[in-house]
């Protein structure tokens, strides 16, 4: 066994190769494919997981509670290693409420954000004891009602939407006119509320930004965040339980994109934490999806034709935009960039070739990769898309032209 290092992305990523094929955690790909049943697939690294987090942990204060967005990959294998890895889950869906639910973690530990709740899942969420992260005065009402239908005090938090936004990011969730949370100026009113039905304000959730690949972008949002969230929890009779700060975090897809220093921002994280102990004996909470998963999974398609139009050689994929809308460039990308992509039964093979990797939709918009130098490959071979572990299946139109669905495991 040795080691490949592929180097198409600022994230230099290493994995290992057996017989000349890429392998998770010491499976090799064709091993996976057969026990899959069938490509296109999914595989997460279990391993790459846990790494992940632990080596997160040694970067950041000890007194951080770290939390894993669902909505990032929620596949119930990886939500349940994930629920014993981390301090909390966080939901935006009553279905990722139930995948959260069915770890057995302790409900309180599970908290659900989200602008457009209805009254049917704020009634779930109270029945199951969950946090709520209000994002408006009318989903306050209907927890206040549900409450006192079912008997049960409901457990509510505010998600704030601050005046600032974060820099640099790959999508702002805060700052000027958003659909998400509640504008700052009008949370002390609705807290006011809360305290005035007999309820505890269980914290604030203030999230403003992800994809973020800058530490200084990362620090100062994380500064001017707990000064708001100490600002607002000041007031408050019976103070809060945590202050939620979001995440951030981002993860390198493309060439010449730098990994973010996570150590540029944990020392300063540290005093954070000591002015929010200092101020409320409460901790700060960390949300993060993307940065735990995404270079811990890979999508893996076959090639069915090899065809070459014009002098420009195209692999036709059995997987493509229906599975992995993301690697497409469909998903938030306003220049088309090219993730990183290896012919995973390949990966030693000296002969190379320009080739563009497309799927089997009838639509240009089907591309994976577009004329990258790859080991020259044809019918049979298998493509690998990097960086998936993350907003892959679940965000992508998988029902689109009514092709097979995708297959997920966690090796």
């Amino acid at each position: 066994m040795k080691k490949i290092v592929f180097r198409q992305h600022a994230a230099v990523r290493a994995f290992d190769v057996v017989d000349g094929e890429l392998a998770i955690d010491g499976t090799k790909l064709s091993r996976l494919a057969e026990r899959a049943g069938q490509t296109p697939f999914y595989a997460y690294s279990r391993s790459a997981i846990a790494r992940r987090v632990s080596g997160l942990r040694a970067q950041l204060p000890a007194a951080v509670q770290l939390h894993y967005a669902i909505k990032a990959n929620p596949m119930p294998a990886v939500v349940q290693l994930l629920s014993g890895l981390t301090d909390g889950l966080d939901v935006a869906s009553a279905r990722e409420m139930r995948t959260a639910l069915d770890t057995g973690i302790a409900p309180e530990r599970i908290s659900f954000a989200g602008p457009g709740k209805d009254a049917g899942e704020i009634r779930q969420a109270v029945a199951a004891g969950i946090v709520l992260n209000l994002e408006s005065e009318l989903q306050f009402e209907q927890a206040l009602a549900a409450g006192e239908d079912l008997g049960v005090a409901p457990a509510l938090a505010i998600r704030v939407n601050p005046a600032f936004e974060l820099k640099a990011s790959g999508m702002k969730m805060g700052g000027g006119p958003k659909p998400f949370g509640i504008d700052e100026e009008r949370v002390p009113a609705l807290a006011a509320r809360i305290e005035a039905a007999g309820l505890k304000l269980r914290g604030f959730h203030i999230y403003t930004g992800s994809q973020n690949l800058s530490a200084a972008a990362i620090i100062d949002a994380q500064r001017k965040t707990v000064e708001l969230g100490l600002r607002l929890a000041g007031p408050l009779a019976r103070g809060i339980d945590w202050l939620n700060i979001g995440g951030g975090f981002g993860v390198p897809y493309f060439p010449n994109e730098k990994p973010l220093d996570v150590a540029q921002v944990g020392e300063p994280l540290a005093g954070l934490c000591e002015q929010v102990q200092a101020a409320q004996g409460v901790p700060l909470v960390l949300e993060l999806g993307r940065y735990l998963v995404a270079e811990a999974g890979i999508y893996v398609c076959r090639v069915l034709d090899r065809k070459v139009s014009q002098g420009q050689v195209f692999l036709v994929c059995d997987g493509g935009l229906h599975h992995h809308l993301a690697a497409s460039g469909n998903f938030g990308q306003v220049i088309r960039k090219n993730y990183p992509v290896a012919i995973g039964n390949r990966v030693d093979a000296t002969g190379t070739e320009v080739q563009t990797v497309v799927g089997p939709l009838c639509t240009p918009l089907d591309l994976l990769a577009d004329r990258m130098e790859l080991a020259r490959a044809g019918p049979g071979d298998l493509v690998v898309v990097f960086q998936s572990g993350a907003y892959g299946a679940s965000a992508s139109p998988s029902a689109f032209l009514s092709h097979p669905e995708v297959v997920e495991m966690l090796a």
